[in-house]
């Protein structure tokens, strides 16, 4: 679960490797963010010039930290917080994935954002 003040990695090759969370989306009293959720962040360390410190974008976290529970009764966690960046368009920005997606990310597709297909197509594995 994600807050604001998070810290994140980033997962695609933007060049961005670490981003703070500033709002969750969703909501005036949204508070936390699961796999698949929206996220506002700010860019803290890049190695691209492109991009810079403090740059917003908007995001789409892929893996967390805190346990996913799924209907067998297994749970997986992941080793680190991390999210794709999107546009203003909620198109992706990078054009490779480099971590690997959980099976949950792609049953959140109901046809209300395009780019989960295009993200599960790009993803090197899904868990």
């Amino acid at each position: 679960m994600i807050q604001q003040g998070s810290v994140l990695y980033v997962s695609d090759n933007t060049g961005v490797k670490k981003v703070n969370c500033i709002k969750v989306l969703g909501g005036s009293k949204k508070r936390y963010a699961k796999i698949g959720e929206i996220i506002k962040i700010s860019v803290l360390k890049t190695n691209n010039k492109k991009y810079g410190k403090g740059d917003i974008f908007n995001s789409v976290l892929v893996n967390t930290k805190y346990n996913i529970q799924r209907y067998d009764g297994t749970r997986i966690n992941f080793l680190k917080n991390s999210v794709v960046l999107l546009d203003n368009k909620y198109d992706l920005i990078g054009t490779r994935i480099l971590d690997p997606i959980p099976r949950e990310l792609t049953l959140i597709n109901n046809g209300k954002y395009s780019f989960i297909k295009k993200l599960i197509s790009l993803s090197p594995e899904i868990i």
